[in-house]
Order: C-alpha cells, then structure tokens, then sequence
C-alpha cells in the first residue's frame, strides 16, 4: 500500500486541487491519503474528508509528516505539499515501477512551481544538480518518496529544524537505503505563492543562504537565522 502523507493548515484553496489530481491517476495498488491538519481555521478538513482521506492533528510540516505517518498503513510514504497542483499523468504508478526497479529506498522527483520564466530556469539548475549528484548525495524539496522501515530508522523528520527539514530527511535517510531522483513525464508542479508573497529574490537568497549554512554547519535550528533572512 501506499501512503500519501500531507500537511496542511487552512489550505481550502490548494488542497482540493492536490486531491483531485491523486484522484485523477491510473493506480490500481492499495492507497491511502492522509491529511495532518494544524489547526486550521478554514474548510481543510471538511474538505480531506470529503475526499475520502484520514486526518489527524498536526503542526509543523516536519510534525505534521511525523503524525501521519503514525498512523499510516502503507510500506511505501509519499509526502507531498498541500499546494501541489499538477500531477503528471499515471505519475504515482511509474513512480512506483521506477521506484521498485532501481530498489530504491528513498527518492526525490522534478518539481517546479508554477511561475514565471526565472523560476523554471533556477528550478531547472536544481533538479538538473539533484539529478547528477544523486549518486554520492541525496537532495529534495517538497515532497520524499520513501520506505516506511527507511522513515522509522531516522525516527521520521527533525521537529526542530526551522527550513529545509525534508533536505536534512534524505540525506539522513540516504545513510540507511539507496537514494535516486526518478524523473518524470512532466514535473508536479506547486503553487508560486511564496514567492509572490515574499518576493523572489528574497526568497531565493534565503534558500541560497540556507544551504550554505547547512554545508559548513549542519540542520538549522536556530530562531535568530530565521530571523535574520526576513
């Protein structure tokens, strides 16, 4: 079986989009959706439960992924944004059949938002970076695909981390299984709204300085970084 794990806080607006593209692919293997909800305020929940999908309490991405997976039956998680909206046509099942025949246990895929020009371009740099290096490092963002006794040896996603917590989830998982980035038909594509809301190359830089940190110093848990990219 598989689990698809998201997590979510008053995502009304995304959320139906993510699940009807899951309802949309051509898989015929045992699936279930999860949706870890941080208390939203909006029609979140009603709506993952209109879907058919489980729900438990939530909170931070990383917590809201760990509490899913508690819960979840499959051997196989998938965790994925709310605010993914475009999935390639049968992409969890040639996800799957690429996934078992290079015995991965953990693995990334080509994301993109849906933006402008820019954005396809430095998501272009990254996937291409992710897609060489995977042989000797393990990169991701947004969403994992992973094996359920992968996710209980690393003890699920760090909640102390303040960003890029699913980066710092692959390269640990990678020390336990085979990492491998599966490319796609298409890429999925996620909502640009944080780029527009906090700007580009603000936003950019900060996951630019982010990594940096990461490389000379490790996980980033501390407040005042965080508070220092604003």
């Amino acid at each position: 079986m598989l689990s698809i794990i998201i997590p979510a806080l008053n995502e009304e607006k995304y959320l139906p989009l993510l699940l009807k593209e899951i309802k949309k692919q051509n898989f015929a293997d045992d699936l279930e959706i999860i949706v870890a909800d941080a208390s939203s305020s909006d029609r979140t929940v009603e709506i993952a439960k209109s879907f058919g999908c489980k729900v438990v309490a939530g909170g931070s991405p990383a917590k809201g992924r760990n509490e899913g997976a508690k819960i979840a039956q499959g051997d196989i998680f998938l965790f994925m944004d709310a605010d993914n909206i475009y999935l390639p046509e049968n992409f969890l099942k040639n996800l799957l059949e690429e996934f078992e025949k290079r015995k991965l246990d953990v693995a990334s895929f080509p994301i993109y938002p849906k933006g402008n020009g820019f954005d396809k371009v430095i998501y272009k740099i990254y996937n291409s970076f992710v897609q060489l290096t995977q042989r000797f490092s393990a990169y991701a963002t947004n969403s994992v695909l992973v094996r359920k006794n992968i996710h209980q040896k690393i003890g699920g996603f760090d909640e102390e981390i303040k960003i890029a917590e699913d980066h710092f989830y692959v390269k640990t998982a990678r020390k336990f299984g085979k990492f491998g980035f599966i490319k796609t038909t298409q890429p999925v594509l996620t909502s640009p709204r944080r780029f527009e809301k906090d700007g580009r190359l603000k936003t950019y830089f900060k996951y630019l300085i982010a990594g940096i940190y990461m490389l000379f110093f490790g996980p980033i848990k501390k407040d005042i970084f965080k508070y220092w990219l604003r």
